[in-house]
């Protein structure tokens, strides 16, 4: 019993992200893929998906899904940490793009949503849990 409840707080912590995480993960597909098929290239794509979910995200995680974890400051330590964070998000989803759409693959504008939506999230979490909100 004394395990179920030193891990409770990360379940419901790790519940609270992946609501959030899924309503970001939306937000960054649904702007990502009409740009990315419509109207400019794949990376732009991600650029503008990122800028729209990270100012979503970032308020939501910060009150909501990390919530009673680790410190606040008034510094912006947590903000920017945050950021940096979203950064690397954004630098793999980048990759991801770069190689399935591009000149490697040449893939349709949807395949980066593969990992966007399935991998950057977890990853994202890990971080952000130990480092950004620690």
């Amino acid at each position: 019993m004394r395990d179920w409840e030193r891990l409770r707080p990360l379940l419901a912590q790790l519940l609270r992200f992946g609501l959030v995480g899924l309503f970001s993960t939306l937000i960054y597909d649904a702007v990502y893929w009409p740009l990315a098929t419509y109207v400019v290239d794949p990376l732009v794509a991600v650029l503008a998906g990122f800028a729209v979910a990270v100012s979503i995200g970032y308020p939501l995680h910060s009150r909501w899904s990390f919530r009673n974890h680790g410190t606040r400051d008034a510094s912006g330590r947590t903000t920017v940490r945050f950021v940096t964070v979203q950064l690397g998000g954004l630098a793999f989803n980048g990759a991801c793009t770069w190689i399935l759409t591009g000149p490697l693959l040449h893939g349709p504008t949807w395949w980066p949503l593969l990992p966007a939506t399935f991998v950057t999230p977890i990853l994202t979490f890990a971080v952000n849990r130990q480092w950004a909100f620690a």
